[in-house]
């Protein structure tokens, strides 16, 4: 996998290929995009854990995704192709992935894996 931060630059700016571009302006879900958001945002999350002081950027784009992906895909018009509780997986990711970042402290403990989520 390319470095993690690089994609995430690209997916918080909603660069070409990224989720965001593809859910924005397309209202395209693309499961591919959006499992290499939440893989970075994953490993970004798992390496500065134990760091004192976040990136503003990183910060604003954890934020960002944690409510603008929900709130977007929950829109009447946006096309729903896949199962609604695949959508609800995928929004708790995010909330579990900002709460990562800004505490710390992984969500997925106790028998809970990353990777059984979506």
């Amino acid at each position: 996998m390319e470095d993690f931060m690089t994609i995430l630059k690209n997916e918080f700016d909603a660069g070409e290929g990224s989720f965001l571009i593809k859910l924005r302006p397309n209202l395209e879900w693309d499961k591919d995009a959006f499992n290499r958001l939440v893989t970075a945002m994953k490993l970004c999350a798992e390496s500065k854990s134990s760091e004192p002081k976040l990136e503003r950027w990183v910060a604003e784009g954890f934020w960002f995704v944690s409510w603008f992906v929900r709130s977007w895909a929950a829109h009447p018009r946006f096309p729903k192709d896949h199962a609604a509780d695949y959508y609800e997986r995928a929004f708790s990711r995010l909330d579990d992935l900002a709460y990562w970042y800004f505490k710390g402290l992984s969500p997925y403990k106790d028998g809970k894996h990353f990777e059984d989520l979506v």
